[in-house]
């Protein structure tokens, strides 16, 4: 699996030992891929604070660049600042059983009356994938929340982002990391998004504007393929260990379309962009309150607003990297109907970027 610094590109910053949305404690990523035929799809399970904590509420903040999409539970955060499930990333049509899955999940690990509003997002991988097969089924959710782990995480085309695509190549799961140092603290904010989204021409890597000198191989221009270039999605989870309010999560989130900018792309309007940004700090503040008859307070830690800089400069380069991690691990993929993504050429982009002296 090749990745953007392997690759020997020049990114800033300073990523965690695995640069992965894993090097912030606690965060589990597990996945259930399905390729097998017409198939080419999964599922994509973070668990914010591991199988241990899944009683405990973490802050937490959204931002829509663009509503083509979905992302259950979305209000629910909104309103309270709090993100209570795990997070699974699918393809559109998968979403029901996905949130299906996930309640039989966690209601045999947490027994009680406790309701739940599941997080589950999506793009579409209808292009690669038969995503009206009904493959996806809860069993498919429940296996990639067991597996779920800290470590490594794998790339490309794995879980959710099986049958994704990017720029007109093949791409879908990525993941990066940053360290942030504050008031003698070092801190992480790590990233794994799902990437569906962007038109051919539009791919900047580096500064350079390499997919106008790529047009050539673009299977999902060329064919009969009725989505117009750029349609899709992009799902971005940011994490990161750093006491933050929910509010600040939501800035966080609000900086995601700053990194995605980097690789080139307008944010079509065809495209689901969505985005969550969460904090494993102040464990226990946001649990959902104190038992009947017994009021109390809850004190939450947090950065000061004027200093947040640091953090949101992570998420940009984060974001960019993971975007680029993405498209640099898949492979061309022939799927449904022989629909045919292929992957970035590498020895055709490292050609672009030294004739621009960007690597």
């Amino acid at each position: 699996m090749t990745r953007a610094r392997a690759f020997g590109l020049p990114l800033p910053g300073t990523p965690g030992p695995h640069n992965a949305i894993t090097d912030v404690p606690g965060v589990a990523v597990g996945f259930t891929t399905l390729d097998e035929g017409p198939v080419r799809t999964g599922v994509t399970a973070v668990l914010p604070r591991g199988h241990d904590g899944l009683a405990d509420a973490c802050a937490a903040g959204i931002f829509s660049l663009n509503g083509n999409g979905e992302m259950t539970g979305s209000h629910w955060i909104a309103e309270t600042g709090a993100l209570g499930t795990p997070v699974l990333i699918t393809n559109t049509h998968a979403v029901g059983p996905c949130h299906e899955g996930v309640i039989r999940w966690v209601k045999r690990r947490l027994p009680g009356d406790e309701w739940l509003l599941p997080v589950v997002a999506e793009t579409y991988d209808g292009y690669l994938n038969d995503i009206n097969g009904g493959h996806v089924r809860p069993e498919h959710a429940e296996a990639a929340l067991d597996a779920a782990a800290p470590g490594p995480v794998a790339e490309g085309s794995v879980g959710g982002g099986t049958g994704m695509n990017c720029y007109g190549f093949k791409a879908g799961t990525g993941t990066a990391s940053r360290t942030v140092e504050y008031a003698g603290d070092v801190h992480t904010v790590g990233v794994l998004l799902q990437a569906n989204f962007g038109a051919r021409r539009e791919l900047t890597v580096g500064g350079v504007p390499v997919g106008r000198d790529m047009t050539g191989d673009d299977p999902m221009a060329e064919t009969d393929w009725t989505a117009p270039p750029g349609a899709g999605s992009v799902i971005v989870l940011v994490a990161t260990d750093a006491p933050l309010l929910p509010g600040q999560c939501a800035a966080l989130a609000r900086r995601v379309p700053l990194g995605l900018a980097r690789t080139g792309t307008i944010g079509h309007h065809s495209s689901g962009d969505l985005f969550l940004a969460f904090s494993t700090a102040n464990a226990g503040a946001l649990t959902g309150g104190f038992p009947a008859g017994e009021p109390g307070y809850e004190t939450l830690r947090f950065v000061p607003w004027n200093r947040v800089d640091p953090f949101y400069e992570a998420v940009v380069e984060a974001v960019e990297e993971a975007v680029l991690n993405a498209l640099l691990a898949a492979a061309t993929t022939v799927g449904r109907d022989g629909h045919r993504s292929p992957g970035l050429p590498h020895d055709r982009l490292k050609e672009l970027l030294a004739a621009r002296g960007a690597l």
